[in-house]
């Protein structure tokens, strides 16, 4: 079984409210947020957007993610650096972190099975 696609963008910011409002004027729409700072933007059909707020120490991040059906029957191919097995999230789906030659950290995501 191979990925169907990206999913998601998942991006950090120190600034909830600021890249809100960006991302808003560019389109998107807020789905929903949380009371932590973070929530999810969807503008189309295409992936959508995450983003949560981190502390002014830590350095903002950004991860494409990747879909697949079924997380247990997804297998990387040889050669593909698994960082993190799948896992189950805290929003309900399974996640997998894999590391591209480069060294960038791509996440894989699954539904969670009921």
């Amino acid at each position: 079984m191979t990925t169907e696609g990206i999913e998601a963008v998942f991006l950090e910011t120190h600034n909830w409210g600021k890249a809100v409002k960006f991302f808003q004027g560019l389109g998107y729409e807020l789905e929903f947020s949380t009371d932590h700072h973070s929530g999810l933007l969807r503008n189309g059909g295409g992936p959508y957007l995450f983003i949560a707020e981190v502390p002014e120490s830590k350095e903002p991040d950004a991860r494409l993610v990747l879909k697949v059906p079924d997380a247990e029957a997804f297998r990387p191919a040889p050669g593909v650096e698994v960082v993190t097995p799948f896992a189950d999230t805290h929003f309900g789906t399974k996640e997998m972190t894999v590391r591209d030659p480069d060294g960038r950290l791509w996440s894989i995501q699954a539904p969670a099975k009921n």
